[in-house]
């Protein structure tokens, strides 16, 4: 958007542009970017925390350690409410997921920073390995039984075969709504915020106005980013419950 008469150019979707980390205009599959760094920024913050915060083990837990104790009992009752005590074996993964998103999003908000969970590439890998954890995992605890799920035996036996196809559809389409829901999300706050940003850059007295949003945006892109991780996490929960439990319909 380009207001000529107050020289004001404001371009929200540079800050997800993905460049060559040491510089040059060629990227290929092997070049570290900007996107990689952030990546592995949030494993090593992740990894730090953890380690951090499990090697004291105090009786009276300190900061960090009192941080790494309430992201396991959160995500472990989560895991054992949703998936039963058969799917408290994927807690390992599912910590894994959630304290990943959680992280590169917070990461994300942190000026200068850059935000790979607003990138398809990123959260489409995450939504297809579980999609693909739940389909291996479905198979094998289940066999051919697990194509039951998609045959919804309580309905009448004239809407079963048209039901079915709408629930292969659903389980398809899953990959693909799980993963716009997550990056789409974080686009579209941080997109916000840089919109505001560029006004309150050539407002003078008035750009209380637009700093005043962005403080507003930026507390609540706090909340998405959490609720975000959350989401995300929890629908794998229900993903992994029809692949190791009784399916309900």
């Amino acid at each position: 958007m380009t207001v000529a008469d107050q020289g004001l150019v404001i371009d929200p979707m540079h800050q997800f542009q993905i460049v060559p980390l040491f510089g040059g205009d060629t990227l290929t599959w092997y070049t570290p970017t900007n996107q990689t760094l952030w990546l592995g920024v949030a494993v090593v913050v992740i990894s730090a925390l953890m380690i951090v915060g499990s090697s004291a083990k105090a009786v009276i837990p300190g900061r960090t350690q009192s941080i790494s104790e309430l992201l396991y009992t959160f995500i472990h009752n989560m895991v054992e409410e949703v998936t039963g005590h058969e799917g408290a074996k994927f807690f390992p993964y599912l910590m894994v997921l959630f304290t990943f998103i959680v992280t590169s999003n917070i990461l994300g908000l942190i000026p200068g920073a850059f935000a790979p969970t607003s990138h398809i590439a990123v959260t489409a890998v995450l939504a297809l390995a579980v999609f693909l954890t739940v389909t291996l995992v479905g198979f094998w605890n289940k066999g051919i039984g697990f194509l039951g799920m998609f045959w919804v035996s309580s309905a009448p036996l004239v809407l079963r075969p048209v039901l079915a196809a709408i629930e292969i559809i659903s389980y398809f389409v899953r990959p693909l709504s799980h993963s716009i829901r997550l990056g789409g999300n974080i686009m579209a706050g941080h997109a916000v915020m840089k919109v505001f940003a560029g006004f309150a850059g050539v407002m003078g007295l008035a750009s209380i106005v637009p700093i005043a949003a962005i403080a507003t945006i930026y507390g609540l892109e706090l909340l998405v980013a959490v609720v975000q991780a959350y989401v995300f996490t929890i629908l794998t929960c229900v993903y992994l419950r029809d692949a190791v439990g009784q399916a309900h319909h």
